[in-house]
């Protein structure tokens, strides 16, 4: 028994040790496998860095020269920002409903990491308007997500965008989007933070907003809720509305080189004092004061089990916030280069946000994006090096660390109608008189953008612009232009006269303009137009100025050419250019037509292809003279 036993146990292990064994090439193979398309991934990632172009360090140009008068200037030039950016940092996190700090350290951080990386002299990083917005609109779009928890993976995730665009030179396809969305887009925002902040600036108790328990994003909710609690205004809040727009107003006009946000600020918070010393408080910011240990934000949570689901849900948020970044970043970068004649890279420019976004997911938790005002005001305040953002940023945080308690005596009424000026110094008469009266497609992609602004998420309104406006645009291209030409009497192809031979048995279609998937219906249909003629036996498609063949153009070409051999007729390629003829040979369709009826153009004589064209459908009719009829496109006709 006890042989058989070890027999057994023997057999066993002997048939395990051979199951091993056998498992030991399989292991092999699969790690080598593994470390093959790790050392691919690696020469792949060494490419893109290095094709990317890249400044690891670009501030270092600033240190050659740098000297005491470019020091005083930056330092100046700083602090003077600061005095904005401090004010601006909160009033955008009360837009988007983040506690103040938020706001405070975001400028400081995004101000100091962001120069190190970037091409631009004159940009100040921090929160704007339009991108804290964003935030709120999505928040409010989904009230049961955990808004102060999941900022910090949002903001990490917009960072990673932008990192990850930067090194594959995504900056560079900001050129391709139309400014009428942008002015549309700020246009619509704009609206949407004064609406937002009226009841603030109204003095409507938040509690009687929210005792419907309905949330409201879009314009017309905003308004209607307003209208439905104009019975309980407070008539303090508005005498200190009124006071902080005429301050505010007043040394915007008189004293230009002040920093009126914050002169206004500190003003009407000292004076908000008198009314509560009679025992009429100003509602403040009392419940939103802060100690240095609370501007820290939970730090990124990657280890939970909610974290991919919330990799999903914010990642269309985040490339919403990382793409109004990245234009206006480019935006503002670029105008001020222009005026500075000094060169940029946008996506240098797009990697140093990328960064700034990446530090703020860990000491700030609110995206950054370019600020136009406070580089404005930079540039305007004699900056000279990327060392002034950094002095406003070092401004910011020390501001941080110490004005915590001081945010207790800001009236909320002020500080609305300050965000209120903010938004309605976006609106651009001029910019917004262009867009509707250029182009019917642009007042048009103006109107639907600004539509869709009032009344979707921001994140989702934006993508609905850019596309109408790639529609529209898609859609002016998809014309091509088909004329009838014919051979004169000197023996040049010229237009044909309208009316054309009676009695064709050739017909010439000379195609210009763009052949991609848009055009390809319109281009099938106009060709079909000229094979209503029973007549007509060869077609010949002139492409010399055709462009941009797509597979979709491709296989209406096939289509066309096995409908005309199954009637009897024939179809026949002249002009053909190498960008053409490439497509043409990788798609099948020199094999499909036949290398005989493709007839390359000649950079000498234009004219060649389309002659030595004329013959093979000659040959092919059996005859030495044949009628020859050019296709006539009847939108051509000339307007009597």
């Amino acid at each position: 028994m006890a042989k058989l036993v070890n027999h057994t146990a023997a057999s066993s292990m002997g048939a395990s040790f051979s199951e091993e064994f056998l498992l030991l090439p399989h292991l092999r193979a699969w790690f080598q496998r593994l470390r093959d398309l790790t050392r691919h991934g690696q020469v792949m990632l060494q490419t893109v860095v290095v094709e990317s172009a890249l400044d690891p360090f670009p501030l270092r140009r600033s240190l050659l020269g740098y000297g005491r008068r470019s020091f005083i200037a930056d330092l100046r030039a700083g602090v003077t920002s600061a005095l904005l950016s401090i004010p601006q940092g909160m009033a955008y996190a009360l837009i988007a409903g983040l506690p103040l700090q938020y706001g405070i350290t975001c400028s400081a951080i995004a101000a100091l990491v962001g120069p190190l990386l970037s091409s631009s002299r004159h940009t100040v990083f921090g929160p704007t308007n339009a991108t804290a917005f964003m935030v709120f609109s999505y928040f409010a779009a989904n009230p049961q997500l955990d808004r102060l928890g999941m900022m910090p993976l949002l903001v990490f995730l917009t960072a990673a965008l932008l990192i990850a665009g930067a090194f594959l030179r995504v900056a560079d396809l900001t050129q391709f989007i139309s400014r009428t969305v942008v002015v549309a887009y700020v246009t619509g925002a704009s609206m949407l933070i004064t609406v937002n902040q009226l009841p603030v600036l109204l003095g409507i108790p938040a509690e009687s907003l929210h005792s419907s328990g309905r949330l409201i994003i879009t314009f017309p909710g905003h308004v209607q809720r307003i209208l439905t609690h104009l019975g309980h205004v407070e008539w303090l809040s508005i005498v200190f509305s009124v006071l902080t727009l005429a301050g505010y107003l007043s040394m915007k006009r008189w004293l230009p080189r002040w920093p009126a946000f914050a002169t206004t600020l500190i003003a009407v918070s000292l004076l908000a004092l008198i009314p509560g010393a009679f025992g009429h408080p100003v509602p403040t910011f009392s419940d939103a004061t802060f100690s240095w240990s609370e501007l820290l934000p939970p730090f990124p949570d990657f280890i939970s089990s909610s974290t991919l689901p919330d990799f999903s849900r914010l990642f269309g948020l985040a490339l919403a916030i990382a793409f109004l970044a990245t234009l206006e970043n480019s935006a503002m970068s670029k105008t001020l280069a222009s005026r500075s004649n000094q060169r940029v890279d946008p996506n240098q420019d797009m990697l140093a946000l990328g960064a700034a976004n990446l530090a703020c997911a860990y000491l700030s938790g609110m995206p950054a994006s370019c600020s136009l005002t406070r580089s404005a005001l930079n540039y305007a305040s004699g900056a000279r090096t990327g060392f002034a953002s950094m002095w406003n940023g070092l401004c910011c945080l020390i501001g941080a660390l110490t004005l915590g308690g001081a945010v207790a005596y800001i009236p909320r009424s002020a500080l609305a109608t300050l965000v209120v000026c903010v938004a309605v110094s976006l609106f651009n008469r001029r910019h917004i008189t262009i867009s509707v009266k250029s182009t019917r497609s642009d007042a048009l992609v103006f109107v639907i953008t600004l539509i869709a602004t009032l009344m979707l998420p921001l994140h989702v309104a934006i993508f609905v612009g850019i596309g109408v406006s790639i529609v529209l645009y898609l859609r002016k291209a998809s014309r091509p232009s088909l004329v009838e030409y014919e051979f004169n009497e000197e023996g040049h192809l010229t237009e044909a006269r309208q009316g054309g031979r009676q009695h064709p048995a050739i017909s010439i279609v000379h195609v210009e303009g763009e052949l991609f998937f848009a055009s390809a219906d319109l281009f099938r249909t106009q060709i079909q137009r000229s094979c209503v003629d029973p007549n007509l036996r060869i077609i010949i498609l002139r492409l010399k100025n055709a462009r941009h063949l797509d597979a979709t153009c491709a296989m209406a070409i096939e289509e066309l050419v096995r409908a005309l051999r199954a009637d009897g007729r024939d179809l026949i390629i002249s002009g053909v250019v190498k960008d053409l003829y490439r497509v043409l040979r990788d798609s099948g369709l020199v094999e499909v037509v036949g290398k005989e009826n493709i007839f390359p153009a000649s950079p000498t004589n234009p004219n060649l292809a389309t002659r030595n064209a004329l013959r093979r459908a000659q040959e092919i009719l059996g005859i030495k003279d044949a009628e020859v009829r050019i296709y006539y496109d009847p939108s051509k006709q000339p307007k009597a």
